[in-house]
C-alpha cells in the first residue's frame, strides 16, 4: 500500500527506535511540521545523496518540542519508528512528499553468538571513544540499528543497514564492519597515548 507522506532530506541515517533531535528553522519545514503536529503525523527522514535522495527511508515521530522561538524556529526531538522505500516523489507542496512501500523484515531471530558478538564489539568501540551506553532499553528484533545509531560510523554503511530485511544479516554486516575498523582505530588510540605523553623522554 503506497502511503503519501513529508519528507526531511538530511544527511543522516535515522534508524527505527531511536531518537533524533532536529532544529527546524526553514520555512517549508516550518509548515510541514506544523501540519505533523497539528494532524498527529509522522513525516519521512530520507538521506539526501549526490543524486537525489536514498531509496530507503525511516518515518519518525514527534515525541517533544523541546523550544518554540519567538520567529517560529523549533527545536524537536523525533524518533525513528517504521522503514520505507521511495515508490514516487511528488513536489506538489513547498516541501517534499512520497509515495512510499513500508518495509518490514523477514521473520527470524538472529543467532545469540551474534548478537553477543556485536554487542561485544559495540562496547569495545565505545571503550576507545571513552563513552558508555545501556542496551537494557534495546528492543532485542532492532538491536542493529540501536548498536549502529550510538556510533559516528560512515553513512553509506548505516544506509545499507537500514536497507537489510533481515536482523540476522544486519548483525552479520554490523559485525564484520566493526571487526575491519576496531583495529585500526584501536592503533591510532594507542599512538595518541604514546604521543600525548608528559613530554619527556623516557
Amino acid at each position: 500500500m503506497d502511503v503519501l507522506i513529508p519528507l526531511f532530506p538530511l544527511d543522516v541515517v535515522l534508524f527505527p527506535g531511536t531518537p533524533l533531535p532536529l532544529h527546524i528553522f526553514e520555512p517549508r519545514y516550518k509548515e510541514m511540521i506544523g501540519e505533523c503536529l497539528a494532524q498527529h503525523r509522522h513525516f519521512g527522514v530520507v538521506r539526501a545523496v549526490e543524486q537525489g535522495l536514498a531509496e530507503v527511508g525511516c518515518t519518525a515521530e514527534i515525541v517533544t518540542v523541546v523550544k518554540e522561538y519567538p520567529d517560529g524556529r523549533l527545536d524537536l526531538v523525533t524518533e525513528g519508528r517504521k522503514r520505507f522505500e521511495l515508490v514516487r516523489v511528488n513536489q506538489e507542496r513547498s516541501f517534499l512528499q512520497a509515495e512510499v512501500l513500508m518495509i518490514t523484515d523477514e521473520p527470524g531471530t538472529p543467532p545469540q553468538a551474534d548478537t553477543s558478538r556485536a554487542v561485544q564489539l559495540h562496547s569495545e568501540l565505545m571503550a576507545i571513544a571513552g563513552a558508555k551506553q545501556d542496551l537494557s532499553a534495546a528492543d532485542p528484533s532492532l538491536l542493529s540499528f540501536y548498536l549502529a545509531a550510538s556510533l559516528p560510523l560512515d553513512l553509506d554503511f548505516k544506509q545499507k543497514l537500514l536497507s537489510l530485511r533481515s536482523e540476522s544479516e544486519r548483525l552479520s554486516l554490523f559485525i564484520s564492519y566493526l571487526e575491519t575498523i576496531i583495529p585500526n582505530l584501536r592503533r591510532t588510540a594507542n599512538a595518541r597515548e604514546k604521543a600525548g605523553g608528559n613530554g619527556h623522554v623516557h
